[in-house]
């Protein structure tokens, strides 16, 4: 199946591990321009040598800490700089920290805030501007089933995540005349560092292993077992693609049927 996004300029956020790399490779495995970032050098080092070791044309990579809106900012001038500008933008993030109400101050909001919901307003505000001009654009936004279902213990990521998809919903609405979609996606129980961070902090609190954890998440699975993060990024691709010109302001789980509602 043709994409039709060979040579497009894509750029992943946080994406030295877990989905945000999954995602950057299948991009360069289709051919586009992709750069790569991350506030710590070591883990895109390791990113790198991977991508080298499948023999893929190498992405740039830019040290970014998406908390930051001087880094936000020199990200995108990067790409500018780089590769003339950016077509396609991923809006990833790690997870905020676990925990319930009562245990999370100020502090910790406003953190999640700046992580979650800020990092993807600042990237999409730079972006937009040239996607106009270009009468074309891509935007994913990398969420969680918990937009949809919320879970227990992750009451930040809940509630910034779904302001996301607030964001994006509206926003779809205005840019949808210059040719530009704007997506969710809602990743279910995925094989990632933070899913694994998750089941050791489960574990604390039900005196489980964590590996016991991981198990029963894969046993609540309809397709029982988890996600891998390649299969997450296959459906960005396809979203960002010709293909799905038509698709804008939707959420789009991806969770082996974990989400039972109808809507």
């Amino acid at each position: 199946m043709e994409l039709k996004i060979k040579n497009k300029r894509v750029l992943v956020t946080a994406s030295s591990a877990g989905i945000g790399k999954a995602t950057a490779i299948a991009f360069l495995q289709e051919g586009c321009k992709v750069a790569i970032c991350s506030r710590n050098h070591d883990n895109i080092s390791k990113a790198l040598n991977e991508i080298r070791a499948m023999n893929l044309a190498e992405p740039e990579w830019i040290l970014c800490d998406i908390n930051k809106k001087e880094d936000i900012a020199n990200t995108v001038e990067v790409m500018k700089k780089t590769f003339g500008g950016i077509d396609i933008l991923v809006n990833n993030c790690g997870g905020p920290p676990a925990g319930y109400f009562d245990n999370l101050d100020d502090e910790h909001w406003q953190g999640a805030f700046d992580q979650v919901l800020l990092s993807a307003v600042r990237f999409t505000r730079a972006v937009l501007p040239d996607m106009k001009k270009n009468n074309w654009g891509r935007i994913i936004n990398i969420t969680s089933i918990s937009v949809k279902q919320p879970i227990d213990n992750l009451i930040l990521s809940n509630a910034l995540r779904s302001a996301v998809v607030a964001m994006a919903k509206t926003l779809s609405s205005e840019v949808g005349k210059y040719n530009i979609t704007i997506n969710n996606i809602a990743p279910g129980y995925t094989l990632t560092g933070r899913l694994y961070e998750l089941a050791v902090e489960r574990a604390k609190t039900t005196g489980e292993s964590h590996e016991h954890v991981l198990a029963s998440m894969a046993a609540n699975v309809p397709l029982n077992r988890l996600a891998r993060p390649d299969e997450i990024a296959s459906l960005i691709v396809f979203l960002a693609s010709e293909l799905a010109g038509y698709i804008t302001g939707t959420t789009i789980q991806i969770d082996g049927g974990v989400i039972k509602s109808l809507y």
